[in-house]
């Protein structure tokens, strides 16, 4: 351990602060599936430390290049967050080039290592302390996890439910550090990646689904986003099906067409009432064309998504009436 002398940052009667509050992009460092080592700068800690712990354990080495405890203990630490195989993520901080976190913080010495959790800082060791008290700290640190990969997953869900995108990200990112092949967080993720347009990352994850797990309900709903995609991908321009569909309400093409377009805008609820407008014009239009896609949609939203139990009512009503 360096002394305080040696330690530009070494301050008396300073402790941590449990409300740091920083800027940041959240989806800016450490997001979905990022390393489980990094550097990290002032104004990336929110996203790679403060965020990203949200989903895992995060461990900040607080190191200088003039400190050498520091390169004595870093290589150890790296090589014991690997074999921890995603259980935690480590994040170097650079005091010299970046001194206020660890004001903040108020590290007085180094090499100093604190573990954040939920965005907080929970636990630290100070000095270049041996392989084994390190393993024994992460042990420490991820030993309350109870339920492990379940609560992750459950987590995600409930971040994704809260809009909150980036962090379900990391969490199913977190579960596939653990297991790579979980089936549920590679249909999360690979959905939320198609919701925001990355296609291509959405269909990577996909590719990583095992075979006998591809009548999993998330790898269902993704498939047929993509069979949805496909088809809008062949309708001709929105405001020319508009003016077909004002100039002839009778025109169920243009407003199936509209109703395919309106869902790949996410305007769920839109293509649902423009399917069952054709329902409640003509039932047999393309031998029941308009329900067929309705339940279509139903599959691809979820069976649980708003605006499937918003129109399923709906389908009821005009099916049963």
């Amino acid at each position: 351990m360096s002394d305080k002398a040696g330690n530009p940052y070494a301050t008396e009667g300073q402790s941590y602060q449990t409300a740091v509050t920083l800027g940041g992009d959240l989806n800016a460092g450490g997001g979905a599936g990022g390393d489980l080592i990094k550097d990290t700068t002032t104004s990336g800690f929110s996203a790679d430390v403060i965020q990203a712990s949200r989903a895992q354990p995060v461990l900040v080495d607080f190191w200088a290049p003039w400190c050498g405890p520091c390169k004595q203990l870093t290589p150890v630490l790296e090589r014991v967050v690997q074999a921890a195989r995603g259980a935690v993520k480590l994040v170097k901080m650079n005091i010299d080039e970046h001194p206020s976190i660890a004001g903040q913080l108020g590290i007085q010495s180094i090499p100093a290592v604190i573990a954040f959790k939920n965005g907080q800082p929970v636990d630290g060791f100070m000095g270049a302390v041996p392989e084994t008290q390190i393993k024994a700290f992460i042990d420490k640190l991820t030993a309350d996890m109870a339920g492990g990969t379940a609560d992750l997953l459950t987590q995600a869900e409930e971040a994704k439910t809260r809009g909150e995108a980036a962090l379900a990200a990391d969490l199913y990112a977190a579960v596939l550090d653990e297991d790579e092949a979980n089936v549920d967080a590679l249909a999360g993720l690979a959905n939320l990646y198609f919701d925001v347009g990355q296609v291509d990352a959405a269909r990577e994850l996909l590719e990583r689904v095992p075979q006998d797990k591809a009548g999993h309900v998330g790898v269902a709903a993704l498939h047929a986003k993509f069979a949805l995609a496909d088809q809008i991908a062949e309708l001709g321009d929105e405001n020319e099906l508009q003016r077909r569909l004002d100039s002839d309400p009778a025109d169920h093409a243009a407003r199936f067409d509209l109703a395919l377009i309106a869902n790949a805008r996410g305007n769920r609820d839109e293509a649902a009432d423009q399917l069952l407008a054709i329902m409640k014009a003509d039932r047999e239009w393309r031998e029941d064309g308009a329900r067929q896609q309705l339940l279509k949609f139903f599959e691809a939203w979820g069976m649980t998504d708003r605006a499937t139990l918003s129109a399923r009512r709906k389908l009821s009503g005009l099916l049963f009436r």
